[in-house]
């Protein structure tokens, strides 16, 4: 831009105004990337179409469980490999603040799961015995648990015989291929659902969902229609979908994740635009013989209006731009610090990265635009007597 140099002097000309605005702009920026990643990510579910294992959970909510009357049938299914079922179990280990996974898993679980890796010894321990669980190593390391450890919960949902105490012997500790999974994947604790079937006080003869293994990831569509149609029109029709579906399905329970973003966003950048656009008049204000000066010498209304709204969009670029570079890093930071309950993802989707350019360039322009109409209305006249 040609002047450039001038727009650059301007916006430093009172540098402790500036870097602070610059620092509330890459906060707020820091924040939109962090959370529009997050949004991005669970609003990504897609299609049945190409995926070879599946989860079919109820249709009306995660929370309601489905008979376990569905298995045979489902295994019945052209198409299914292999199938086995889960519940939520919900357990604590101590402290809420110690919270896991945990969940009980019909025989076969490992087979439709085959990134887990258990030693075959702990494996036939573990299917050997009635109370017995298995966890991730990423878990045991946590707690500091080893093979042989009595593991006690408290149950939040399921009591057993009037008590909320159960205790599991862990036969076993796996691992998981997938190093970007294995943190996640690896925090799990699982046990046996005829166990929990058996042990619990009030559902009997219940499972949460039904994981599928495909023969054929193109039998995906025709699998999930016929699983579908097992339960149509009962108190129990079920919704069978990809498993990334189903896990952000899983996890939306909190609540929309859309709408918890778009208000949280909306405060930080409506009281952004409110602090840019002061810092902006401020300076305006501060400027104002400079700017009758550049009118006396030729510039014109407009190229004064273009100078102002070039300083206030930089100001904001500077930011928005340091902002969203420096999203990643704390995403990823989050990622470990959870030991892998939180998955953020590791770069900022294209997506977000758009969106935060668009809202860049239109909170630039919002902010110096009052400031901008005032230095391009300017009567030099007035402006050089202090009027």
């Amino acid at each position: 831009m040609k002047y450039f140099h001038l727009i650059w002097a301007a916006l430093f000309r009172s540098r402790t105004r500036t870097f602070l605005t610059l620092f509330s702009v890459m906060t707020a920026f820091f924040l939109f990337g962090m959370l529009d990643s997050v949004r991005v990510a669970f609003n990504s579910g897609g299609s049945v179409t190409g995926a070879n294992r599946m989860i079919a959970s109820s249709r009306l909510s995660l929370t309601q469980m489905l008979p376990y009357s569905l298995d045979p049938q489902i295994r019945a299914i052209p198409g299914v490999k292999k199938s086995s079922y889960a519940a939520w179990f919900g357990g604590i280990y101590k402290d809420p603040k110690n919270f896991f996974p945990n969940f009980s898993v019909g025989p076969g679980y490992l087979d439709v799961y085959p990134e887990f890796i258990l030693p075959a010894d702990q494996r036939k321990a573990w299917e050997a015995d009635r109370t017995g669980a298995i966890v991730g190593e990423t878990l045991a390391k946590r707690h500091g648990w080893k093979v042989g450890d009595v593991i006690p919960l408290q149950a939040t949902i399921f009591p057993t015989k009037g008590s909320n105490d159960w205790s599991f012997k862990l036969d076993g500790i796996f691992k998981v291929k997938d190093e970007k999974q294995k943190a996640g994947q690896e925090s799990v604790l699982l046990f046996h659902w005829n166990y929990f079937d058996e042990a619990n006080d009030y559902v009997k003869g219940r499972v949460g969902w039904y994981i599928l293994q495909l023969d054929d990831a193109s039998h995906a569509d025709r699998v999930s229609k016929a699983v579908d149609a097992l339960s149509a029109n009962s108190d129990h029709e079920t919704k069978t979908q990809t498993e990334q579906a189903f896990n952000q399905a899983f996890i939306k329970q909190i609540g929309d994740i859309g709408l918890i973003v778009t208000a949280i966003m909306g405060a930080v950048f409506f009281t952004l635009l409110l602090l840019t656009g002061n810092t902006m008049a401020q300076a305006v204000r501060e400027r104002i013989p400079e700017l009758a000066v550049l009118k006396t010498i030729g510039f014109s209304n407009r190229s004064v209006l273009m100078l102002v709204l070039g300083e206030s969009v930089l100001l904001v670029a500077i930011g928005a731009v340091l902002g969203l570079a420096l999203a990643p890093l704390a995403m990823i930071a989050t990622t470990k610090g959870s030991g892998g309950f939180i998955q953020l993802p590791s770069s900022l989707p294209p997506e977000s990265w758009v969106t935060g350019l668009l809202l860049m360039l239109a909170f630039g322009v919002l902010a110096g635009l009052l400031p901008a109409l005032r230095a391009m209305r300017l009567n030099i006249v007035d402006a050089l007597a202090g009027r």
